[in-house]
């Protein structure tokens, strides 16, 4: 059985507070393991989630600012104590070569475990399989800075009025979506289209066109929201956006799950984010987010 599943490890912004640690979030998708920005602390965190070294396929930094990649040297140390069985793969802005080459090599250890860089220039996919497509987008911040958007194939739903009315049942089933035809019958006329999932990750920036390319659609977006609305002139000038902002891109992205996250130390009540959100319009699915938080991604449409 797949699991599709957004772990919350942390969502501070600048610096940790006593009930918010540095950036940090991993996505079960099937099989693989996305951590995102792993931010000062985030191997302890991974621990009180229940998140190993074993779950992590991809490394996925959107930026070399502190909150989002300090965490990197303890991750990769880690991974390669643990002895993860496969490669793992760590995309990162290509103008950051030289923090990720520190953070990497921090400290002494030994190398276990095959690392692949695939540092990220330009708009563009990065990786493509049966189960996902993983691209990346440029935001819009003081320093180079990528969001990542994983989009899974459309594909077939079967319906089990249709094969009762061509008289399909047990084994044929399986044969008819492995074969796509069974005996005349398409698969076409005992199924429906089904939109692939969708799931988007979009850290420090201010509204720009790759904000709303990648949250187009998306069954799950993941986006800071720094600032409250009141400060949009701090988010500006520092490269950020408000609660408002963020769920106003949700809201005209037709987005079904909204993830707001990175906040600012100086506000000390969460669901003021929330009321922001709505007060935009957003109807949709909303969680603030919170350490340690699990949130399942929404069924598939």
């Amino acid at each position: 059985m797949s699991v599709r599943e957004f772990v919350v490890l942390g969502t501070a912004s600048q610096v940790p507070t006593r009930h918010r640690n540095h950036n940090g979030y991993l996505l079960r998708w099937d099989g693989e393991g996305f951590l995102f920005d792993p931010g000062e602390g985030t191997q302890r965190q991974m621990l009180r989630a229940g998140v190993a070294a074993h779950d992590i396929n991809r490394i996925c930094v959107t930026h070399f600012h502190g909150d989002h990649s300090l965490g990197l040297a303890g991750v990769i140390q880690r991974i390669n104590l643990d002895q993860v069985p496969h490669p793992v793969t760590a995309h990162y802005p290509a103008s950051g070569q030289v923090f990720f080459d520190r953070l990497r090599y921090a400290t002494a250890y030994r190398e276990t475990v095959r690392i692949d860089e695939a540092p990220v220039a330009a708009d563009g996919v990065l990786a493509k399989g049966d189960a996902y497509t993983l691209e990346a987008r440029r935001l819009s911040h003081p320093v180079e800075s990528f969001g990542y958007r994983i989009t899974e194939p459309d594909g077939r739903r079967i319906r089990p009025e249709l094969l009762a009315r061509h008289g399909i049942s047990g084994p044929d089933v399986g044969r008819i979506q492995r074969d796509g035809v069974l005996d005349g019958v398409t698969l076409d006329q005992v199924s429906e289209h089904r939109p692939g999932q969708s799931f988007a990750f979009v850290m420090d920036t201010r509204l720009c066109e790759g904000v709303h390319a990648l949250a187009e659609g998306c069954d799950m977006l993941v986006i800071e929201s720094t600032f409250l609305d009141e400060d949009v002139r701090l988010a500006t000038d520092h490269g950020h956006l408000t609660a408002g902002q963020a769920a106003t891109v949700a809201l005209e992205a037709g987005v079904k799950h909204l993830v707001l996250t990175h906040f600012s130390q100086r506000y000390t009540d969460p669901d003021a984010f929330e009321r922001q959100a709505r007060a935009a319009g957003f109807q949709g699915e909303l969680t603030v987010a919170q350490d340690l938080l699990r949130i399942p991604l929404p069924k598939r449409r």
